[in-house]
């Protein structure tokens, strides 16, 4: 019964690797130069993940599964990372030499299937070629990944929600090789394949994963980026109404709020909390709440989210950005995420924000 449950999950999860392949590349919401070597790599996975749990006998798909993951998808990820965070190495000619352990294990492999036929070499020649060959693509592997990593760690050129994402993805990929070399020095030492079949079921949880986080999740990223460099570029200010300020004001407290508000645009801060803003304004928790409360009538959070709506709905009445998701307009207008957004903007305007955009096209 277990048996059976788990080769459906290999099954369904290696369906989605090669589903979510084929949408990066043919999908025009998801296509882009990065997400072609995102699609490439899951689709060497998928296969892997096939290749691996089932234990296929025949020659040509076992070779296949022996030059996979050994080579070609640590290059392929390595390139992905370089695209996101726009490297220079791209641009370098001995980039391309990175693939040249890859063409090298193809050839060696070829070598060596070869023996299965024609039986040329002796086996204890050919047995220690493979123990060379995969101990030196695990160091492979590690190096390129551990080398993406901290390229991505340094690089300013990307948003902090991408650089977690590909962080994120970079460490799923470490857990990936650490169980791999695991199950290596369990093949070699205690002649069992127990991790060979927890590496399958790894891979195949990273697939499911990869599909919420790694791809939608980022395009969201990525959409909302877009949206904020438009932003930006055209002087487009989506910011309420400037408030005027009462005179008699009981601190000037308020009037240095509507400035970090209106000017440097503190509600755009996901993350922005009550001690955030007290300590902007040189005060404290309590008596900014008091004084939020006494001028506005409103609660710190409720306040904040009026400028969030408020900049959202100049969005959402832009027919330039109607090509874009809700939850990316929502992130830009300073929620942490989609449920929030909803939530927030239905209270306070009596309709959801996909509603609004609709009436907003009908008027």
């Amino acid at each position: 019964m277990n048996k059976t449950l788990f080769d459906f999950l290999v099954i369904a999860s290696g369906l989605i690797g090669y589903f979510i392949s084929i949408s990066l590349v043919i999908n025009s919401f998801y296509k882009s130069r990065a997400n072609n070597y995102l699609a490439f790599t899951l689709f060497l996975l998928s296969t892997l993940t096939f290749l691996s749990w089932f234990d296929v006998e025949n020659i040509f798909l076992a070779f296949l599964g022996d030059i996979i993951l050994e080579f070609l998808v640590a290059v392929t990820l390595f390139t992905y990372f370089l695209i996101q965070i726009a490297h220079e190495y791209l641009k370098k000619r001995w980039y391309k030499w990175l693939y040249f352990p890859f063409v090298c294990s193809v050839i060696i492999e070829i070598i060596l299937y070869s023996d299965t036929i024609f039986h040329l070499y002796d086996s204890v020649f050919a047995g220690l070629v493979f123990f060379i060959k995969d101990n030196f693509s695990i160091i492979y592997n590690l190096i390129l990944i551990f080398w993406g990593r901290y390229l991505v760690k340094k690089s300013d050129t990307i948003s902090q929600d991408k650089k977690r994402w590909l962080l994120r993805l970079n460490f799923f990929i470490i857990c990936i090789i650490a169980i791999w070399f695991i199950s290596y020095i369990e093949f070699y030492v205690f002649d069992s394949e127990y991790l060979i079949d927890f590496l399958s079921i790894l891979l195949s949880i990273f697939l499911w994963w990869i599909l919420y986080y790694g791809i939608f999740r980022l395009q969201i990223i990525a959409q909302k980026e877009e949206i904020h460099q438009y932003l930006v570029s055209e002087k487009i200010d989506t910011t309420p109404i400037k408030r005027k300020i009462n005179e008699t004001t009981v601190s000037n407290i308020i009037t240095q709020l509507y400035v970090l508000m209106n000017e440097e645009e503190l509600y755009k801060n996901p993350l922005l909390s009550r001690l955030d803003l007290a300590t902007r304004l040189g005060t404290n928790e309590g008596y900014l709440s008091q004084i939020i409360n006494q001028e506005t009538n409103k609660s710190v959070i409720q306040f904040v989210n009026k400028y969030r709506i408020e900049a959202a709905k100049n969005i959402l009445h832009n027919p330039v950005f109607n090509k874009y998701s809700i939850e990316a307009i929502g992130m830009e207008a300073g929620f942490k995420s989609k449920s929030a957004f909803y939530k927030t903007f239905k209270k306070n305007v009596d309709m959801s924000p996909g509603a609004y955009r609709k009436l907003q096209k009908t008027s």
